[in-house]
């Protein structure tokens, strides 16, 4: 299976604070970039999927990735 290289912007609410976040993840479709947010967000942060806003997904080439663990996993 080929793996795509996505870049996700949306933003979640943390108490009464809506925080903007920017993330990068290697993944075979969209449906994986779902889940493997919400994942990460409920086991950092402990908030509910409900709570995750996500704004746009947009696969990206090797030379536009920006954050550097998946750059070293690259």
């Amino acid at each position: 299976m080929l793996t795509k290289i996505y870049r996700i912007k949306g933003s979640f609410v943390m108490g009464s604070e809506t925080q903007v976040f920017t993330k990068e993840f290697k993944a075979i479709n969209e449906e994986d970039i779902y889940e493997k947010l919400y994942s990460i967000f409920g086991s950092k942060h402990r908030i509910k999927r409900s709570q995750i806003k996500v704004d746009s997904i947009e696969e990206i080439s090797e030379d536009e990735v920006e954050d550097p663990v998946v750059k070293a996993i690259l």
